[in-house]
């Protein structure tokens, strides 16, 4: 099998939204090489200057004029679908989308199938499979070091969900979702539990609200099920923190149990093996000051995805496999509101 012939050119990027958590995208995008920045799009103008690129407000006119390869969408998801038409329509090449992908699988499947049917590759902005505590579960996993694995839980526990001002010093439209734990945050477990784990075979829920200012949940579990008695919960509580200088670092605490051994995640972003029958533990990774997000995470993406565009290399998260996590989003709101484990688990 032929390999793609690598390209040398610099890789023309153009990025749509300047919001809170744009700012990681562009110091990203500004570390990573084999790129050039050519514009940011906002419908606040003013925020678009503040990039220091080339400023628009409408996405139709920056996409004519600076003729991007890759278009960057770093908006909510109302706008999505709308911004990956107007990226085909203009010819780019490939697309990362933030999420949550779209406002409904709906729309993420008309926004996937569009993308095929031209060759744009599409590439979801799912980022916490690429911080670096995950890539090390990962290698143990693959590496078989601990043995026969039985049990995943992770412990969110943000700390930024109490009181009257929760969520509105950063991310306001936080306190007015329908959905918020699973929707907006959970949902980097569903994909992180479907990396290390694979796809389940049943999921269970129990949501709940706690702080009454917002309108969506804000603590609850959810449970994979897998083969052989595996499972994997993630439990979730923003009024709650856990122990760290900086509780955004990991946003909780996570372990991965063995018949060999057990990995723990603490909160400063280190992971420790102890294997099984001892009290000592071994650091595989070491604690440090990460740049940007969630150690780096939104540069590691953005790397993976510009390796794949110009050396043909394989990608993660690409939209028709991201529909998959939309499918148990779905899954885990539906099996909480029936109060029962769903085993029938479809996917799209």
């Amino acid at each position: 099998m032929n390999q793609k012939k690598k390209e040398t050119r610099a890789l023309r990027v153009a990025c749509l939204g300047a919001g809170y958590f744009a700012q990681f995208h562009y110091d990203a995008w500004r570390r990573t090489g084999r790129v050039a920045l050519v514009g940011a799009c906002d419908q606040d103008l003013e925020k678009a200057k503040e990039t220091g690129l080339a400023a628009f407000k409408d996405l139709a006119v920056m996409l004519k004029m600076t003729c991007p390869d890759l278009l960057d969408i770093i908006t909510p998801p109302p706008t999505h679908l709308a911004a990956i038409k107007a990226g085909i329509s203009q010819g780019v090449r490939a697309i990362i989308c933030q999420k949550p992908f779209c406002t409904s699988l709906e729309e993420a499947e008309e926004a996937t199938r569009l993308a095929e049917k031209a060759g744009v590759t599409l590439v979801i902005h799912e980022n916490f499979r690429f911080q670096p505590w995950y890539r090390t579960f990962k290698h143990a996993l693959d590496s078989g070091m601990l043995g026969d694995v039985l049990q995943l839980t992770f412990r969110l526990r943000t700390g930024d969900g109490q009181g009257p001002r929760a969520y509105l010093d950063r991310q306001p439209y936080f306190q007015d979702m329908p959905q918020l734990l699973i929707h907006e945050t959970g949902v980097h477990w569903v994909d992180t539990f479907r990396y290390l784990l694979g796809e389940p075979e049943a999921v269970y829920a129990d949501l709940r609200r706690l702080n009454p200012v917002i309108k969506g949940e804000d603590a609850g579990i959810f449970v994979f099920d897998y083969p052989g008695g595996v499972r994997a919960l993630f439990d979730g509580n923003r009024l709650l923190d856990h122990a760290a200088e900086n509780c955004r670092t990991t946003l909780g605490e996570a372990s991965l149990e063995g018949t060999a051994g057990t990995l723990t995640l603490s909160g400063d972003g280190s992971v420790t093996l102890r294997p099984f029958g001892n009290l000592k533990e071994t650091v595989l990774l070491q604690p440090q000051p990460w740049q940007g997000f969630g150690g780096d995470c939104v540069k590691n993406l953005i790397t993976h995805v510009v390796d794949g565009v110009l050396d043909g290399k394989p990608l993660e998260n690409e939209a028709r496999d991201y529909l998959k996590v939309i499918a148990l989003e779905k899954m885990i709101y539906e099996a909480d509101r029936q109060g029962r484990k769903i085993r029938d688990v479809a996917y799209a």
